[in-house]
C-alpha cells in the first residue's frame, strides 16, 4: 500500500537527519582518542601516572556534572565534592557488606547520592547566583564535619560500617575484571565515557534545550511553558547521579578512605578549574580534571609544591573571565587555528615571491 502525501510528508518531517561530514569526523577523532587512551596510554606511563590519570577520569565525571549545572542551567553550586565524597560512602559501603557485581554498586551509589542531590538542588528552586552557591557550600561543610565525625566505611559492623580498633583494615574490593591498575584504568575510563555519552543524550534532545532556555532567562522560560522547577531538580538528579558513579569508582581506585580528602574548601577549586576549562563544552570538563589531577602530580613528580597551583588557578580564572568567557576548550583551538593561518600566510605563495625577489635584488 503506498502512503499517502501527508505520510510520506510527516515521515520527511520527523526522521532523524543524516550525520554531515563534519560530525562523522569528530566521532572517528572520539573514537580514535578513546581506544588510544584505552589501549596505548597504559603501555607509555608508570604506575604513578596510570593512578594519576584514573583520577582524571574520576575528576572529569566531577567536572562534567558540574559543568551541567553551572553551564547549561546556570545555577552555581559549590558542594560537588561533598556529593562526591556521599557516593564514595556508599560504594565503599555496598562493597564490604555485599558481593554485588561492581556495575551494579556503582548504578546504586549513582542512585542514592542522587537522592541526596535532589535534597541539595531543593534550595535552587528559590536560589540563585551567590545565594545558592553560599548555600551548597555550607551544606558541603556541613557534611564534611558529619564525615569527620562518622569516618568512612571500613568493613566494619552495622550501618556505618566503621571498626575503629581494626589493625588490618581491608581494602575496598576492586572489579574482578579489573583488579590491577592499568585494568581498573580501562575500566574508570569506560564508565567516564558512559557518563558523557548520558551527558551527550540529554543535552540533544528536551532537556538540554530546557536548560539553555533557563539559563538565559528563567522569566521567558516560564512564559514559553517550560517546568522550570522540574528542569531544575532533573539537572541536579542528573549531576548528582555521574557525581556519584564517581565516588564509587574513586573507592575502588584509592581503596582506603579518609575524611581528609574531601574538604569542602575543594569545591572552590573545583569550581575555578572546570571555568578554567570550559563549562559550555563537555571537552571543558576533561581539561579541567588535568589541570586538578595531572598538572599537581607532575609538579609533585618534578619536585616543585602543587600548592603554587593556587596562584596559577586564581589568574587563570581571572584570565577566562575577562578574555575567553567559554574556556581553554574553546578558546585553545581558535588560537591555534589563528596561528595556523598566520603561518600559512606568511608562507604563502606572495610570501616566498617577495623572498626570491629580494634574493635577487
Amino acid at each position: 500500500m503506498q502512503a499517502t502525501p501527508v505520510q510520506q510528508d510527516a515521515s520527511r518531517r520527523y526522521k532523524s537527519p543524516r550525520p554531515d561530514r563534519k560530525q562523522l569526523t569528530r566521532a572517528g577523532v572520539i573514537a580514535v582518542l578513546l581506544l588510544f587512551v584505552l589501549f596505548g596510554l597504559p603501555q607509555l606511563l608508570s604506575l604513578y601516572y596510570i593512578d594519576t590519570m584514573t583520577q582524571v577520569a574520576v575528576y572529569s565525571m566531577v567536572a562534567l556534572g558540574l559543568g551541567v549545572l553551572v553551564g547549561r542551567v546556570g545555577l552555581v553550586s559549590l558542594g560537588q565534592v561533598a556529593v562526591l565524597a556521599i557516593g564514595a560512602w556508599v560504594a565503599a559501603r555496598l562493597l564490604f557488606a555485599t558481593t554485588q557485581p561492581y556495575p551494579l554498586i556503582l548504578l546504586e551509589a549513582g542512585l542514592i547520592t542522587m537522592v541526596g542531590g535532589l535534597l541539595i538542588g531543593l534550595p535552587a528552586l528559590r536560589l540563585r547566583g551567590l545565594y545558592l552557591a553560599l548555600i551548597t557550600l555550607m551544606l558541603a561543610g556541613a557534611f564534611s564535619i558529619v564525615l569527620a565525625t562518622t569516618n568512612f566505611p571500613n568493613g566494619g559492623h552495622g550501618f556505618l560500617g566503621y571498626n575503629g580498633s581494626s589493625v588490618h583494615i581491608p581494602p575496598i574490593r576492586r572489579p574482578s575484571i579489573a583488579t590491577t591498575d592499568p585494568a581498573y584504568f580501562r575500566y574508570a575510563v569506560v564508565v567516564a565515557a558512559l557518563m558523557f555519552a548520558l551527558v551527550y543524550a540529554h543535552i540533544r534532545t528536551r532537556p538540554g534545550r530546557a536548560w539553555i532556555a533557563i539559563r538565559q532567562s528563567e522569566a521567558a522560560a516560564i512564559a514559553a511553558g517550560i517546568n522550570t522547577t522540574m528542569y531544575k531538580l532533573w539537572a541536579f538528579a542528573l549531576a548528582s547521579f555521574i557525581t556519584g558513579v564517581a565516588g564509587g569508582i574513586y573507592a575502588g581506585a584509592v581503596h582506603f578512605l579518609y575524611s581528609i580528602d574531601f574538604p569542602a574548601q575543594d569545591s572552590i577549586i573545583l569550581l575555578a578549574v572546570v571555568l578554567m576549562g570550559g563549562v559550555y563544552s563537555m571537552w571543558g570538563a576533561i581539561v579541567a580534571a588535568l589541570l586538578l589531577q595531572l598538572l599537581p602530580a607532575l609538579l609533585n613528580d618534578w619536585g616543585v609544591s602543587a600548592d603554587w597551583l593556587t596562584i596559577l588557578f586564581g589568574v587563570g580564572v581571572l584570565q577566562v573571565l575577562t578574555t575567553a568567557p567559554a574556556g581553554l576548550a574553546d578558546q585553545v583551538p581558535k588560537d591555534l587555528a589563528r596561528l595556523g593561518r598566520l603561518i600559512l600566510r606568511s608562507t604563502g605563495p606572495r610570501h616566498r615571491q617577495g623572498v626570491s625577489e629580494h634574493d635577487r635584488g
